[in-house]
């Protein structure tokens, strides 16, 4: 059973971009925090959910949205989504001149298609 307390409100983003998509040169669709451990991952709609794959690896259940205008958090162990939480430190999103999807120069042009072509693939 996992003990840690599920949101540490003093740890910073680990950046502007999800971690495992920038070290591989990829893209996103939109980004999330990982309240714990600040871990910013790619969002399910993202060709690689990186911010699931995290959650999992590391038992880390709570996220929130970090894009901009955005404060809710969804926690992957209840299925619960809220509407806001605990205040965590700054920043509270990617730079508004960050493109989505992004980062800038290396969203294909048929990123939509390849999106699309995931979902039917799964059956979505």
């Amino acid at each position: 059973m996992n003990t840690e307390t599920p949101i540490d409100p003093t740890v910073p983003p680990s950046g502007t971009g999800c971690v495992e998509c920038d070290a591989a040169g990829g893209w996103w669709f939109h980004l999330r925090r990982c309240a714990r451990c600040g871990h910013i991952g790619c969002c399910d709609d993202s060709l690689s959910q990186h911010a699931t794959a995290h959650a999992r690896a590391t038992g880390h259940p709570v996220i929130r949205s970090f894009e901009p205008g955005e404060s809710w958090f969804w926690n992957y162990d209840t299925s619960e989504f809220y509407e806001s939480g605990p205040q965590l430190v700054p920043p509270d999103n990617h730079p508004p001149e960050q493109p989505v999807p992004g980062p800038a120069g290396r969203v294909p042009a048929d990123w939509a298609e390849q999106l699309s072509a995931r979902d039917a693939a799964r059956g979505a």
